[in-house]
Formats: C-alpha cells, structure tokens, sequence
C-alpha cells in the first residue's frame, strides 16, 4: 500500500470539503486514516488457500455449520462500511476446517473493498475450492453506511445474500444455520 499516496489523497479532500488540513484536530488525519486503510484492506494482501490448508480428516458427511461471524467491510461504490454476519454451512469431502479458519476466511474477503454479494460467492467458492466441499451455502447479513446515512436514510436495514454451490440440502443448511 502506498501510505504518501494516500496522505496526499487525503489532505487533498479536506482541502476540496473547504476545511484546514493544517487545522490542530486535522494535521494528523492523513497520516492517521492511512494507518486505517493499512488495517481494514488488509485482505488485498491475503490468500484465503493458507486458512484452509489445514484440514483434519473426518470420515463421515456430517454437515458442518458455523454461524454468525461477525465481519466490517468497505463498500467499494462510496467507501463507507458496512458490517455483518457470516453464517457457513457445507458438506465435507473426507476433511474439514478448523473453525476459526472458516472466520479468518470471511475477513480475507471483508478486509478488502467490496460488495456483500462478491464476499458471500467468494467465501462460497473458496469453502468448495480450497475444501473440497461436496457443497455450501453460505449467507451473509449486513447493514450498510451507504443505506443509513445518505441515499435513502434507511437505518436498520439489513441486507442478505445467499449463495449455494454443489450438492448440498439447502433445507437442512438452513435448519443448522437458524435460518
């Protein structure tokens, strides 16, 4: 990531809004939201396959789910965030995931701009890809800045995107997930 970049961007844009960049509340700003992007993009830099290489045998097809993994995005049409819930449900092919690599996963994907409908298909694929999962159905829900404060001001609002890949019951994932 290029921090001088984004400093300078940032500065340009307190200027533009008709603000003091060299204001006492604002001179550290560039450098701060800087650091901010380093953080919360981190997933530009990440390749899910080393969460999901690590895999432990199981012989039978028991579905496993895991529900309700929080995630923060930043919508990539306004940069402001949106944030949610993850919930996963697939069917093994003779190895499963640790749990806590089915959430590092999810923020791979949150941790980059984006769409809810790209990180609900990307987390799907990945499971299916990386797993070799007989199936998924993976469903996020999330509120969006973009819906709360500008646009239509609609707080509250929660949006959900399923995707399903495979040969999986969607009933049955349903039913596990609480849905």
């Amino acid at each position: 990531m290029d921090r001088e970049k984004i400093e300078k961007a940032v500065s340009m844009i307190i200027d533009a809004i008709g603000e003091n960049p060299n204001r006492e509340g604002l001179i550290e700003t560039p450098q701060r939201v800087a650091r901010m992007y380093e953080e919360i993009f981190q997933g530009l830099n990440q390749d899910p396959k080393e969460h999901l290489a690590k895999t432990f045998e199981l012989v039978s097809e028991t579905m496993v789910a895991e529900n309700d993994i929080p995630f923060f995005s930043m919508c990539e049409h306004h940069l402001l965030p949106f944030w949610g819930k993850c919930s996963i449900a697939y069917v093994p092919n003779g190895r499963v995931a640790g749990l806590s690599k089915l959430a590092r996963t999810v923020d791979v994907f949150a941790k980059r701009p984006q769409l809810q409908e790209r990180i609900t298909l990307q987390v799907a694929k990945a499971i299916m890809d990386d797993l070799d999962a007989k199936g998924v159905v993976v469903v996020t829900d999330a509120e969006h800045m973009c819906m709360n404060m500008r646009g239509v001001k609609k707080p509250g609002t929660y949006t959900r995107s399923v995707v399903s890949l495979g040969d999986i019951d969607k009933d049955e994932a349903f039913k596990m997930m609480g849905l």
